[in-house]
């Protein structure tokens, strides 16, 4: 038998996938959710502290609960270039990227592991941050070899990096293998997501091959687990 505070939970998620609760509308308090389902606060406390953690509402001191605006949506099943900006504009969002910095480093043991360099060899570390509708949705810090990508052009950086590497360096990704993680925002993730430390976040973590096997590119991005979700499509054959 399902708990009580798992089917408050879902009826609620579900007022909201059906449009029956609009982002930013108000909850019920909680003494009325108990008389609405005659179960005790706690159970009531229970699927809403389940809902905020999962983004569906947010709570504002003094004033009450609501209901969270609509996560953008991802699809991990393509991963062709410019995915990014027509995901979020078919979703009625605007999509932007800001370079945070571009500079050259010496691979250390990890990066001299993951890129298959020799030690202390340049390797380019970008940071940026992607936003949809002007709020961060993503901090990504990626690493490219820098004898395969020198003099990688930062304002172009400011879109898609895959479509960059083909035009300026020739370079055609074939492939990317993709982790993905549940964590907690530290405060330098938290700083540049503008949000607090400890908020669930979803890490993914990328290699990109070419053609040839080469690992061109690593990443960790960190997607506010509040604004973003996945969907991943599968299709099975004979």
């Amino acid at each position: 038998m399902e708990p009580l505070h798992s089917y408050i939970k879902n009826e609620i998620i579900e007022m909201i996938n059906k449009g029956e609760l609009l982002p930013n509308t108000q909850l019920p308090t909680e003494a009325e959710l108990c008389n609405r389902y005659n179960v005790s606060r706690t159970t009531v406390r229970n699927a809403l502290q389940q809902l905020t953690a999962e983004g569906y509402i947010y709570r504002i001191q003094g004033r009450g609960t609501f209901v969270s605006n609509n996560k953008v949506k991802q699809t991990l099943t393509h991963t062709k270039a410019g995915n990014y900006r027509e995901q979020l504009k078919l979703q009625g969002k605007k999509p932007s990227i800001h370079v945070l910095q571009l500079t050259v480093i010496p691979a250390d043991m990890f990066l001299q592991n993951i890129l298959h360099i020799n030690e202390k060899q340049p390797v380019n570390k970008l940071e940026r941050i992607r936003y949809a509708d002007e709020v961060p949705l993503q901090y990504e810090i990626s690493y490219l070899p820098w004898h395969l990508t020198p003099g990688l052009n930062r304002e172009a950086c400011e879109d898609s990096l895959y479509n960059l590497l083909q035009s300026q360096f020739d370079l055609s990704i074939s492939r990317t293998e993709e982790h993905i993680h549940i964590v907690t925002a530290d405060k330098k993730i938290a700083e540049k997501l503008n949000t607090k430390a400890g908020t669930p976040c979803f890490e993914i973590e990328t290699f990109a091959f070419l053609e040839n096997e080469t690992i061109i590119e690593y990443s960790k991005a960190y997607f506010h687990g509040e604004r973003a979700s996945f969907i991943i499509e599968r299709n099975y054959t004979d």
